[in-house]
């Protein structure tokens, strides 16, 4: 595959996952600024929206210097395993909105939302890195610790996906609670993302069990093994969204 249509395919997924992980962060946010004036809760959003970047930024970059440590990979391959499979099983609290103070100062509100953020912030960065670890490398400088077009491709679709959920978060939030198939869908990629970095931990050079080669994790065929099942899981969730149909029509 091309250099730069994997970076680029890989980027869109990263903007999707980060979206659909993102969609809960929204609704929480939303719901912490609700009670505030207009004009403030735009700009607790706003600010929300800065730090998210600069937490982002910062997270990655911290991150990016013990990702290819193996024993760093192993954990962030079972953490995002255990992340979808716990997350699938679970049910959703719908009383998110009960512990939110009406009476609270804008500036309380945006230690909330930046703290709500940093939160779910953790899960989506991971994930995006054990997408991207396994690319080829670029001939850019290394940013931190990781190669510099890895680090760029990460970021880029992190910030965009970021940028894109704040503005569509109402109706983002709205479409996937009419349709709960599809955060299940989020988090079994999320899972599916876990066993990739699962394998590129396996076949990483420290590692001399012989089970995974380190060519294997850059073959053609684990390529398209793993984006078709991930395709594979976006098709199939699409469909049983459309048959069983939204909430509202269910009741």
């Amino acid at each position: 595959m091309d250099l730069w249509l994997e970076y680029g395919w890989t980027m869109l997924v990263i903007i999707g996952l980060e979206g659909l992980l993102s969609a809960d962060n929204a609704l929480v946010m939303g719901v912490i600024v609700k009670n505030l004036p207009e004009s403030k809760r735009k700009k607790a959003l706003f600010y929300g929206i800065v730090g998210a970047f600069l937490f982002r930024f910062a997270a990655l970059f911290a991150i990016s210097f013990v990702v290819n440590i193996w024993q760093i990979q192993a954990i962030g391959a079972v953490y995002l395993i255990y992340l979808g499979v716990k997350s699938l099983m679970k049910s959703k609290d719908d009383d998110s909105e009960s512990s939110i103070d009406e009476n609270q100062s804008f500036w309380k509100a945006i230690v909330k939302v930046e703290l709500t953020d940093i939160a779910f912030a953790i899960d989506s960065i991971l994930a995006a890195v054990a997408i991207a670890v396994s690319l080829p490398n670029t001939p850019l400088p290394t940013i931190g610790g990781m190669d510099g077009g890895k680090f760029i491709v990460v970021f880029i679709g992190m910030a965009i996906g970021l940028a894109l959920i704040r503005i569509a978060a109402t109706y983002v939030v709205k479409f996937m609670k009419q349709y709960p198939v599809l955060e299940n869908a989020a988090f079994l990629i999320v899972a599916w993302v876990g066993i990739k970095l699962a394998v590129h931990t396996l076949a990483h050079p420290d590692i001399e069990l012989g089970l995974i080669t380190e060519s294997f994790t850059h073959s053609i065929g684990w390529k398209a093994t793993f984006w078709g099942v991930m395709l594979l899981i976006v098709v199939i969730s699409g469909v049983i969204a459309k048959r069983r149909g939204s909430v509202s029509e269910q009741n």
